[in-house]
């Protein structure tokens, strides 16, 4: 068999094997070649280094939920330039940009669904819109949602991605982390479960408001989660970060997450939190 540059070259009449687009993709972490069907199957981790692939909001509330049951809420709020803020590009571009990439109005899909048969309220940040930064939108959406979370008398699940604060809204995106903190206190003070489940990336204003102050905090394994990043904390401080610094597992053993729950276990053991929290 001749080859050329490693690649086969057909002879006349031969026919070249083609393979359709997108049918593989490479692991960033290990660069081991992957099947994308049998990584679908396998809930989007590696099967060879155990790499977690981010999940769309869709796929993630179609992880979580019963089929059929989610019925989303407040799906036509979208974010304005109130700031008519512009860094490399117009903030109003980067929002159409972002639509048109994620098929979404904003970072965060929020809705009513069940699992097992169990009504809860359930939001899923997508990194896909600007990183799932937390603008007006954003803190307005998750809110709502805990707020219908107290009128329905509903245990409240946050699935959290994000970047941060967006700094497109300056001031603005910053009042969302007490406004979202208010509203998972009121939940509390009813006696409301709320779950957070932290996923890669979990950073800035996010970390450092809603996704932290849940009743029950999991965490997907190997999950990069904090406030700023290891190496702007490294720049900051002058000193050498102990190993493994904001990865779930650091964090757990730190006491800031209780749980560190695989992805193809997260839907028994949301299951089983929201039955036994219900009960209480």
């Amino acid at each position: 068999m001749p080859l050329f540059g490693g690649q086969h070259i057909p002879k006349p009449g031969e026919h070249k094997m083609v393979i359709p687009e997108g049918s593989w993709i490479k692991c960033k972490k290990c660069g081991h070649t992957l099947y994308t069907d049998r990584l679908a199957d396998n809930t989007n981790v590696c099967w060879n280094c155990n790499f977690y692939f981010p999940l769309t909001a869709q796929a993630r509330i179609k992880m979580l939920t019963d089929e059929g049951s989610f019925q989303e809420i407040d799906a036509n709020i979208s974010s304005v330039d109130v700031l008519g803020f512009k860094d490399s590009k117009q903030y109003s571009d980067r929002i159409t940009e972002s639509k048109t990439k994620s098929r979404l109005n904003d970072a965060v899909v929020c809705g009513k669904a069940t699992l097992d048969q169990r009504p809860f309220m359930l939001g899923v940040m997508d990194f896909r819109f600007m990183g799932a930064s937390m603008g007006s939108v954003v803190g307005e959406k998750i809110t709502r949602l805990f707020e219908m979370a107290l009128k329905k008398k509903l245990p409240a699940v946050m699935v959290t991605a994000s970047g941060g604060a967006r700094m497109q809204e300056g001031i603005l995106s910053l009042m969302q982390m007490a406004k979202t903190c208010g509203a998972a206190q009121r939940l509390a003070a009813a006696g409301l479960p709320y779950i957070a489940i932290l996923t890669d990336p979990t950073y800035g204003g996010v970390t450092a408001s809603f996704a932290t102050v849940a009743d029950v905090i999991l965490a997907e394994p190997g999950a990069m989660i904090g406030f700023a990043g290891p190496r702007v904390i490294q720049e900051t401080t002058k000193a050498r970060l102990p190993e493994g610094f904001q990865t779930a597992e650091f964090l757990l053993q730190k006491g800031l997450i209780d749980r560190i729950v695989e992805r193809k276990n997260l839907r028994k053991e949301l299951s089983i939190l929201l039955d036994f929290l219900q009960k209480q």
